[in-house]
């Protein structure tokens, strides 16, 4: 992009996790004319994401290798990629693991894991990169939550209390961004039919990683700070906050 000057629309979108469906299918909606940053394991073997994004209009993918639990590497991953790739205009943390509930309610180590992928590595890239764009002045986060985290169940509050750490300290740093030219987009959404749920009901309200990354980008371009994914379910989760504990703790999920 020699001679053209860096903005949210042009300029480096890294995808940390860039196996994951929400996050190819919100690469493939901002790519056009942009270089697009692939990161992820085994990041050798991305042909079919690199050919998605390069079919989608990007000027330029590359691809990275990222251990999102390899916390030591988060600094230097970014500050890596934005001196090879330029600054950094959307910074899209699409990593996660679901985990087995079951198994982490007996197995301490698997519920660490869940929350060490879910909430500590999240908070170390987001500082990470909270710092790197305040830099620069300008730039995106985009961070995902879940309707998981709002109101913990039973059924997976391994997972849920990971959600609900992120969505704090992600609504926080939001706070804290405010008058700095970086701002952070917090997305919540519901049961999303995909590969880390295949073999589950969907519950009401579903929706696919493309309509996700539907609603991503339109709040991307309004300003947003928040968006909820499908919009029905915010008000339908004011009302639970309301529900008494005894009749919550029924919820089969």
């Amino acid at each position: 992009m020699s001679g053209v000057t860096p903005t949210r629309e042009n300029g480096t979108l890294l995808i940390l996790g860039g196996r994951s469906e929400i996050g190819l299918e919100v690469a493939t909606r901002l790519a056009r004319g942009r270089t697009v940053v692939l990161a992820a394991r085994r990041s050798s073997d991305m042909g079919e994401q690199i050919e998605r994004v390069s079919a989608a209009g990007a000027s330029e993918v590359a691809t990275v290798e990222f251990d999102a639990d390899d916390l030591s590497s988060h600094a230097e991953l970014l500050q890596s990629v934005a001196q090879l790739h330029g600054q950094l205009a959307t910074v899209v943390l699409a990593f996660g693991i679901l985990g087995e509930q079951a198994r982490a309610e007996v197995d301490a180590a698997h519920a660490l894991a869940i929350v060490h992928t879910d909430y500590v590595a999240q908070v170390s890239v987001l500082t990470h990169a909270a710092n790197l764009l305040r830099e620069q002045g300008s730039g995106q986060l985009v961070v995902f939550s879940s309707v998981a985290g709002v109101r913990v169940r039973k059924a997976n509050y391994v997972y849920g209390s990971a959600k609900a750490g992120l969505h704090g300290f992600a609504s926080g740093l939001s706070d804290a961004l405010h008058g700095t030219g970086v701002d952070l987009l917090l997305v919540t959404p519901g049961f999303v039919i995909g590969s880390m749920t295949e073999g589950m009901t969907p519950a009401p309200f579903s929706s696919t990683p493309g309509q996700v990354a539907d609603a991503v980008v339109r709040a991307l371009a309004r300003g947003r700070s928040t968006v909820w994914v499908p919009g029905i379910l915010a008000p339908i989760y004011l009302v639970l906050h309301m529900v008494p504990a005894r009749l919550w703790r029924k919820l089969p999920r």
